[in-house]
């Protein structure tokens, strides 16, 4: 082959190299660490070349214990060790391009805060949702990025009808208000939202932001790209409750089914990048995706429904809208799946991120 036409197909490769659109995406599990891969979110495939037999295709490792969530802001990384005693924690870990590093690790409770299953932060403050401890834990972040103690521990209460899994107190997500004003959380145990004003000092003036129907299981909480409107997904009920927000203050304004089978395993919910559609996860009966059309107002509407693997706990969406990747737990895999546009309609790329027991989707 004359060298012109070699030197032409390097300058092609090169080409396409750098015009794909890379995501490096963390994967945690209920195992002994969580992932790094690097995800071409264009043709919806990892790319990374991987050193990890038990998860083919991840360039790194955080080795921790039970990294059953994390959250990205920036070169930090915040992984919550979902324990049931007092090794509970956090992690602060930076990630340098290549490699995870962690800087820091801080209890997130003692035997309030067993079981962490939810951590957000809007780069100033760390939350932590403890499950089981019935808490939700709240860290300044220190200069380089780090958390290394709790501030305050808001304990939450009981009261739902469900007395085998609203007998104790639980709390599962802890999210911040995008005017940087507040923080909200959801109160499993007690059907409530509660929500806590941020200052310069903290959080103070804890109360009740609005009550959910009896039976509800508050999960998630989510905040439209908007910033005007709260949605709530019970794991009970199976329902979406959609709030009008402003300035801390909820309004109740529809309440619609997204899991008919009553399987009482409602998980996650997330925005389509575009605010134009909605998808929430289902699990222990009818596994799936349920997908929602959204309206101006903010009100939802049917639009159809996904079937997935096994437990799909968590999910995410890529940031161009094209691929919805989706944790399945008991299927040990990221089922991976293309996203329309127009319809808000899934198909199944039968393409796969196997590895063991993934319960987060973050990048």
């Amino acid at each position: 082959m004359k060298k012109w036409m070699l030197l032409l197909l390097a300058v092609i490769s090169v080409s396409c190299s750098q015009n794909r659109n890379l995501l490096t995406l963390f994967i945690g599990t209920y195992t002994d660490g969580f992932y790094a891969y690097s995800f071409d979110e264009e043709e919806g495939a990892v790319v990374s070349e991987g050193s990890f037999p038990e998860a083919p295709g991840a360039f790194a490792k955080a080795c921790m214990p039970n990294p059953s969530y994390l959250t990205r802001r920036g070169e930090m990384v915040y992984s919550v060790s979902e324990m049931s005693d007092s090794t509970a924690s956090v992690w602060s870990w930076k990630f340098w391009g290549d490699s995870l590093q962690c800087v820091a690790s801080a209890p997130t409770g003692g035997e309030a805060g067993t079981a962490p299953c939810y951590v957000s932060t809007d780069g100033r403050y760390v939350a932590v949702a403890n499950y089981s401890g019935g808490s939700m834990a709240f860290y300044r972040v220190q200069p380089g990025g780090a958390v290394v103690r709790p501030d305050s521990l808001i304990l939450s209460g009981a009261g739902g009808p469900d007395l085998r899994r609203q007998g104790t107190p639980h709390v599962h997500c802890a999210v911040f208000a995008p005017d940087g004003k507040y923080l909200f959380f959801s109160e499993f145990s007690a059907d409530e939202i509660g929500v806590c004003d941020l200052s310069p000092l903290g959080i103070r003036n804890y109360r009740k932001a609005a009550d959910a129907d009896p039976d509800t299981g508050p999960r998630h909480l989510l905040f439209d790209p908007s910033g005007k409107h709260l949605y709530l997904i019970g794991e009970l009920s199976g329902a979406i409750t959609v709030f009008d927000y402003n300035d801390g203050n909820l309004i109740r304004k529809q309440v619609i089914n997204a899991d008919p089978t009553g399987a009482r395993g409602a998980a996650d919910i997330h925005f389509s990048p575009d605010g134009k559609f909605l998808y929430a996860s289902i699990r222990l009966r009818n596994d799936g995706i349920a997908i929602f059309k959204v309206s101006e107002d903010g009100t939802l509407t049917e639009a159809g429904y996904q079937p997935t693997g096994i437990h799909p706990r968590h999910f995410n969406i890529t940031p161009n809208g094209k691929f919805l990747l989706v944790a399945c737990r008991d299927s040990n895999g990221i089922q991976i799946f293309r996203r329309d546009s127009r319809t808000g309609l899934l198909q199944d790329t039968e393409r796969r991120i196997l590895l063991e027991k993934p319960v987060c989707v973050c990048y």
